[in-house]
């Protein structure tokens, strides 16, 4: 049966809590705004699946292909999110789906919710930190990679150390450099596709219609090539549930959070179709720079390509700036998320009652440090076997991150 608890109402800590639990427990602090929701969710869903991973499907599927990929995911993920926007602002919790699972579904079944999730992202922030070795080899390659890594693992535990509303700013911040980037991207792709900008490479409509048709394009490998860079962009889309994470600590859930799902989703939606179709039309499928699947070629994005094109020379420095960013970026949503989760089930008595330890700022510090070094030890194996292990958590990541999809469809 659904709770007595009235449409957009703060769901307490307390309400929460195994029903053997006397002491009422600490309380997180609501302080993150609508701006900051609206940018958490689109920080998490644009990051390396777009700039980098974007390739990879146009030269595995051709033009069409990826973007009808992209397309019939991203009709999958506004049903995903609708649904857990319904769910979020009836019961703002960190602990979002795995506490509607365990409410709707089965207590089990929001045990293994809980853990799954948290294992997803601390997963992630151990993908992040190998790739941040990657981008950085390519302006200090003689610094040791690990180095990097562990620079940069500090730097997240710090943003989300320091306060909920730090974290916030920091993913503001992170985000609105990649929307930039996109937007800037947009337009410049639209001035030399209609002939505008001129610049190293073949640019105007009717070369761009010819990438459209040459060789087995539009739709490279037919159906089963489709299909099989689904998963590329489904990877590319996850992310978009943080803001269920973060509706725990929304100042005004019952508005911020409907309003943050209807005006992110379709501005998500937009940027890739308009990224990939102007890949697309810009970039052969059959360029050796886009069928590249080393992870150390990380540098060479497919937004790099179009820039250097128009012949801006510092366009891999500049992408590889952004990327970095979007590294960070993923890592940080990760260390929140996985945080709150494992927070949240300290509460619910499905892990150890330490975890749901307060800092005098609302921080889980235990359950933060948790999730930083199972994410530094997940981490430690890329020093052995670097492209091999990163492609191997990466694959493990998005298959977990699925699972959090399906059951958001199923607790609605």
């Amino acid at each position: 049966d659904m709770p007595t608890t009235p449409a957009g109402a703060d769901l307490a800590a307390s309400e929460i809590r195994s029903p053997g639990d006397s002491a009422p427990p600490p309380q997180l602090r609501r302080t993150l705004q609508a701006r900051h929701l609206t940018m958490i969710a689109i920080g998490g869903s644009i990051g390396t699946g777009l700039f980098v991973g974007s390739g990879t499907t146009i030269a595995q599927a051709g033009p069409g292909g990826a973007l009808l990929a992209y397309l019939v995911i991203g009709l999958m993920v506004y049903f995903l999110m609708t649904s857990l926007g319904e769910l979020a602002a009836y019961m703002p919790v960190s602990g979002s789906f795995a506490t509607y699972a365990r409410l709707y579904v089965d207590e089990g079944f929001g045990f293994a919710v809980g853990w799954n999730y948290w294992f997803t992202w601390a997963i992630t922030i151990a993908v992040e930190l190998a790739a941040a070795q990657l981008v950085m080899h390519y302006w200090f390659p003689d610094v040791p990679a690990w180095l990097w890594s562990a620079l940069f693992l500090g730097l997240m535990f710090l943003l989300n150390a320091f306060s909920v509303r730090g974290f916030g700013e920091a993913e503001y911040w992170f985000s609105l450099v990649k929307v930039v980037t996109v937007v800037a991207f947009i337009v410049l792709g639209c001035l030399m596709i209609f002939g505008i900008l001129r610049g190293s490479a073949p640019a105007g409509l009717q070369s761009a219609l010819d990438n459209l048709t040459m060789g087995d394009a539009p739709f490279v490998g037919g159906l089963p090539a489709m299909t099989g860079v689904a998963m590329i962009a489904g990877s590319s889309f996850q992310g978009t549930e943080l803001i269920g994470v973060a509706a725990g600590e929304s100042a005004d859930p019952a508005r911020n959070i409907p309003r943050a799902i209807r005006q992110v989703f379709w501005r998500i939606l937009l940027f890739y179709v308009l990224a990939i179709a102007i890949i697309g039309l810009l970039i052969p499928y059959t360029d050796p720079n886009l069928l590249k699947k080393d992870v150390e070629a990380i540098g060479v994005s497919p937004f790099a390509l179009v820039f250097r094109n128009a012949g801006l020379a510092f366009a891999a420095g500049v992408m590889n700036a952004v990327i970095l960013t979007a590294v960070l970026s993923a890592g940080n949503s990760g260390m929140y998320a996985s945080t709150r989760m494992l927070y949240t089930m300290a509460l619910e008595g499905r892990a150890p009652r330490c975890f749901a330890r307060l800092s005098r700022k609302g921080v889980p510090v235990l359950a933060l440090a948790a999730t930083a070094a199972g994410g530094a030890m997940w981490f430690l194996t890329s020093m052995f076997e670097r492209q091999g292990i990163y492609l191997w958590l990466l694959n493990l990541s998005c298959m977990s991150g699925f699972i959090a999809w399906l059951v958001i469809a199923l607790s609605d």
